[in-house]
């Protein structure tokens, strides 16, 4: 597929060059929020709390006030407030509780101290999202140093079981999993490891067959959790007998990497290549598409500003949680005009999931406020107490490389 992978190189590069009118991020997630209330106004969740009403606010371009109406009228839920009071509903079939419809699918989230096993709702319209997103990511790829053949190369994704448990009314498993299972008919001439190894539940037996099936792939980008991805790699080194990856896939050029921080992999990772490949990072969680690299040589990635996601954001410090990472009642919350580089926030999401003033867990740090460039520094349960001090994940990541 080398003409293939030549087209497609130079229809993302015209894609990329399309003019587009630069919009700040306060002016497109004003937008995002009046989009998602004005969607969801009429369930139970948008008449509970008066989603009417808050639209109303919406006036000039520039204006804050409904900020100020919103974040009075709507409480900031952790995962158990919500589900109790209105994701089992959905979950028991019910329709448009905080998102119009039913949920078909739930993903399955690894448990907290909160709860063993989290169900966050993956609607039609997240699902709508997620790939959207995902083509913006692929349009950035033009970005990067990348010989246009490898564009016509096999993608192996490495996750979950497409083959969803169905229960009830809906379906669920891993995120990786569902959206795996959602893959366009386009897509599925690169996508590897294909359909049939893709539904295999047994993780030993997901990992031999990709083994068996490896010599016969040519991979250019392999995407997943670091972890996995490293696993897997060894097993195909060591039955094949092979010095290292690329000698049986030479045109691995590019890891697309999430789900955890890459740096305590890196070497181990690196010592598995034959020769150097591109790094891109991605965030890509249960409750949504957050964030990706979104250029090479740059560490932070870009919030995805208007992909069916509005971010609010907490700040880290003592005023607004307990030495037990817990939130308070009432915090302070602020939009993304009013953060500040440099410190510590966490994550705040309403989406079209039906998730709302939602807390993820996760910790970012905005690294440039301007083009909305963040990193995750960690997680609001995962910071040790030292002598006063909050040492972070990410802190922790650096001091053990």
């Amino acid at each position: 597929m080398p003409l293939f992978g030549s087209l497609l190189s130079k229809g993302l590069k015209i894609g990329n060059l399309k003019p587009q009118k630069k919009k700040t991020p306060f002016e497109l997630q004003k937008k995002e929020l009046q989009k998602l209330l004005a969607k969801a106004k009429h369930t139970q969740f948008g008449e509970h709390y008066n989603f009417q009403e808050i639209l109303h606010q919406f006036g000039e371009k520039k204006s804050a006030d409904f900020y100020n109406v919103w974040r009075k009228a709507v409480p900031v839920f952790n995962y158990n407030k919500i589900f109790d009071e209105w994701w089992h509903k959905s979950k028991a079939g019910e329709h448009d509780v905080t998102w119009p419809g039913r949920v078909k699918y739930f993903a399955l989230s690894s448990g907290t101290s909160e709860a063993a096993t989290k169900h966050i709702p993956m609607t039609v319209d997240m699902l709508k999202a997620n790939k959207k997103t995902g083509v913006r990511q692929m349009m950035s790829l033009t970005l990067y140093d990348l010989p246009p053949s490898i564009l016509g190369k096999g993608i192996l994704m490495l996750g979950g079981s497409t083959q969803l448990s169905k229960i009830d009314t809906y379906y669920e498993g891993d995120l990786s999993g569902i959206q795996a299972s959602k893959i366009p008919f386009w897509f599925q001439m690169f996508y590897k490891p294909g359909k049939r190894i893709a539904k295999e539940r047994d993780w030993n037996h997901k990992l031999e067959e990709i083994t068996k099936n490896a010599a016969k792939w040519d991979i250019a980008f392999i995407v997943g959790v670091p972890a996995w991805l490293q696993i897997m790699m060894e097993r195909i080194i060591e039955h094949h007998r092979l010095k290292n990856i690329h000698e049986i896939w030479p045109n691995l050029s590019v890891f697309v990497h999430g789900g955890v921080s890459f740096e305590p992999y890196k070497k181990g990772f690196e010592k598995l290549l034959g020769k150097p490949i591109t790094y891109i990072e991605t965030y890509l969680a249960s409750e949504g598409f957050i964030a990706y690299q979104a250029a090479p040589n740059k560490h932070a990635m870009k919030l995805c500003l208007h992909s069916g996601i509005f971010f609010e954001f907490i700040p880290f410090n003592d005023k607004n949680f307990n030495v037990d990472g817990d939130i308070i009642d009432i915090p302070e919350t602020l939009m993304i005009d009013q953060v500040e580089e440099g410190v510590d926030y966490a994550l705040l999401l309403s989406t079209c999931a039906g998730t709302w003033r939602y807390l993820i867990g996760d910790v970012i740090r905005f690294e440039n406020k301007e083009d909305a460039e963040i990193i995750i520094s960690g997680r609001t349960k995962h910071y040790l107490s030292l002598c006063g001090e909050h040492l972070s994940v990410d802190n922790m990541n650096k001091a053990i490389q």
